[in-house]
């Protein structure tokens, strides 16, 4: 995909977020870049997968617009690459064995520059760049204690990503 394309993209998901939304969203694609140069991951892939990873934040909320976006991203966006589209779907839940688009596009979302509140937060950002895949236990590990102890419904998706990669860690 084309720089002009990405730029075409970006002006028309800033059209279509608030401000606080559209900040979060930039954070994330740099965020997704950095760590995509870092693992030697196609960084155009990682570029859309941020910028597009809330498109649909104004009309689904929760962990539903992960999956809406991914229609959006590929209906209103023209995005086909099925990397980026499954990094879309699952950037709020996990998924076992997740790709390393994937991987990125939900540690960029958590640990992006503009995130102020979350457990562990400059730990994550410098563990993001030195071992993903500990970076990504450790963040669904405080993911599901912050919405066990504010008695936020879990998603049974968030669990399942949690203990396989335990397991997968021996933890």
């Amino acid at each position: 995909m084309s720089q002009d394309k990405i730029e075409e993209i970006k002006t028309k998901i800033k059209q279509n977020l608030n401000a606080p939304r559209y900040e979060h969203t930039i954070g994330v694609m740099n965020t997704a870049q950095a760590l995509a140069k870092r693992y030697q991951v196609d960084e155009k892939k990682a570029i859309l997968a941020g910028l597009l990873h809330d498109c649909a934040k104004r009309i689904a909320p929760g962990v539903e617009h992960a999956k809406m976006g991914a229609e959006l991203a590929k209906k209103e966006y023209g995005i086909t690459d099925s990397d980026i589209l499954d990094a879309i779907t699952c950037h709020t839940t996990g998924r076992p064995n997740m790709s390393m688009l994937d991987k990125i596009l939900y540690i960029a979302d958590y640990i992006e520059p503009g995130r102020k509140e979350a457990p562990r937060l400059e730990e994550m950002r410098q563990l993001a760049f030195e071992d993903l895949e500990e970076c990504l236990y450790l963040i669904l590990e405080d993911t599901l204690s912050y919405l066990q102890t504010r008695d936020i419904e879990i998603d049974p998706m968030t669990e399942e990503t949690y203990l396989y990669y335990k397991k997968q860690l021996n933890k």
